[in-house]
């Protein structure tokens, strides 16, 4: 038996379950949700798995586990001195990609809400990685809602630029913080697909890809990863609004890995 204000702080990350009925009740609830055997309570003795408020830190993947640019994103980092995991995970976040006219990936939008699983943590990563061809020097960022932003480094040869997002204010563990900003690129080539990497599991996310009426897709897809090179699983067959020239993702509980929307052109 479990009452439901605990079952509440479960869902939120405000409490994890570490009692012997509490863990017998994770059980239950991997075969009433379906869920492989060991599921959920793998998330809880897992890297960074005990217990407290918000949560401990959740295992994570490196950049070069995600991405084929892991490299240089993590040379990027080393000239910041900050460390890969910024001490951060995502709740939800919501992204909306604009497709040019000659097809290159004009703009991306992002609204995240992210919480702290250490305490001090004062700002976000953003990591693009432009199409081939991408001149990473007119790449821009721009901070929307509460954050600024900070240093901004490039890798011109990979075409990664990697910000800084500073928040208003130092986030304790367990604290969640809402944020948006916004990169403008148009300077890669046609592009065929967007993706995006997660190091952690959980949250939810929502991708919205918007095509300019004179460049549409004849196919659209969605699809998963585990790794850059792996083979793409999750095929599902993605149907353009008419007016609106857009499709999109919504995933309640990403993994992590990849996930993204293809297309082909005509």
């Amino acid at each position: 038996k479990v009452g439901v204000t605990s079952l509440s702080y479960w869902q939120q990350g405000a409490r994890r379950p570490r009692h012997p009925e509490s863990l017998r009740a994770v059980a239950a609830l991997e075969q009433i949700l379906e869920l492989p055997d060991g599921a959920l309570r793998r998330l809880l003795t897992g890297p960074g798995g005990s217990s407290g408020p918000g949560g401990g830190r959740p295992a994570a993947r490196s950049y070069r586990a995600l991405v084929s640019v892991g490299a240089a994103v993590e040379q990027l980092l080393a000239g910041m001195e900050l460390p890969a995991d910024g001490g951060l995970h995502s709740v939800g976040h919501h992204e909306r990609v604009r497709i040019g006219a000659d097809g290159a990936l004009r703009t991306r939008e992002s609204q995240q809400i992210v919480r702290a699983h250490r305490d001090g943590v004062d700002r976000y990563l953003a990591v693009h990685h432009g199409d081939p061809g991408c001149d990473a020097d007119r790449v821009r960022v721009t901070a929307y809602e509460n954050c600024r932003t900070g240093r901004i480094r490039r890798h011109r040869e990979a075409g990664v630029v990697v910000a800084e997002l500073l928040f208003d204010a130092r986030l304790r563990r367990g604290d969640t913080y809402v944020f948006g900003y916004g990169i403008e690129d148009g300077t890669g080539a046609r592009c065929t697909e967007y993706v995006r990497g997660f190091s952690y599991a959980g949250g939810q996310y929502m991708l919205q890809v918007r095509f300019d009426e004179a460049a549409l897709p004849v196919r659209c897809r969605r699809f998963a990863r585990a790794g850059p090179h792996a083979p793409r699983t999750g095929l599902a067959d993605l149907t353009p609004s008419g007016r609106h020239r857009a499709v999109h993702l919504v995933e309640q509980g990403v993994r992590r890995g990849l996930l993204g929307i293809a297309w082909d052109w005509d």
